[in-house]
């Protein structure tokens, strides 16, 4: 069997930029994988801290605090309720047509559309790695089949030893190619999991601060409220 050492020196240009950019896309998927897992978990406990914070003073009317408290925090929870509370305080100031509980709706579902994006970011390079990392394999096993006619041509018989490296190195690339989809793939399918989990909850989040503000609507707010 011919040795991983015979197949990579024997390897011409393109089976090697396409073994290359395998690899990089390996490393692209693990990058963000790694990013994003976390990105979710600092989020998470960013977001547990904020939600005890958030509910004291919304029990307390003190919607400025919340503010503040949300520009220390980081978390998603706290960018949401951040913003629609900032929107609440605004239009409270300043009366519209709109009334201040339904100017913060608009305003949070806009908001929620941004953080979702920002859940989302980078997912794309994963899910790109796993649909096109065995097409990639594929052409590398096309130039490896290349290489073995070449061998044929050369030693100018159809023997085993005219074609074995070509073949071989066909098929580490078709390998290497299902070694980098496959996790890509299912880091793809867990980290949308994650992320459908963590917009769910701020959907929710979402609906029990409308939910609170049109219950608290009409009382006169506390003071820096």
């Amino acid at each position: 069997m011919d040795s991983i050492t015979q197949i990579l020196a024997h390897m011409g240009p393109p089976a090697i930029a396409v073994a290359s950019t395998l690899l990089c896309m390996a490393l692209a998927s693990l990058a963000v994988f790694f990013e994003r897992l976390f990105a979710y978990w600092r989020s998470r406990s960013a977001s547990r801290t904020f939600a005890v914070e958030a509910r004291a003073l919304l029990e307390n009317d003190d919607a400025a605090a919340l503010v503040k408290k949300a520009e220390s925090n980081g978390g998603h929870l706290a960018k949401l309720l951040g913003a629609g509370a900032k929107t609440y305080l605004a239009a409270l100031e300043k009366p519209s047509a709109l009334s201040p509980v339904e100017a913060t709706r608009r305003a949070l579902v806009r908001k929620t559309e941004a953080l979702a994006a920002d859940v989302r970011r980078g997912m794309n390079i994963i899910a790109s790695v796993g649909s096109i990392a065995p097409f990639v394999g594929l052409l590398g096993t096309v130039f490896g089949i290349i290489t073995a006619f070449q061998g044929i041509a050369k030693e100018g018989s159809g023997g085993l030893g005219s074609v074995s490296l070509g073949i071989s190195e066909a098929l580490y690339e078709t390998a290497l190619g299902l070694v980098v989809a496959i996790p890509a793939v299912l880091a793809y399918n867990w980290l949308s999991s994650q992320a459908d989990t963590l917009l769910l909850a701020l959907d929710q989040a979402r609906g029990e601060f409308i939910d609170f503000l049109e219950a608290r609507h009409g009382k006169a707010p506390a003071h820096g409220s």
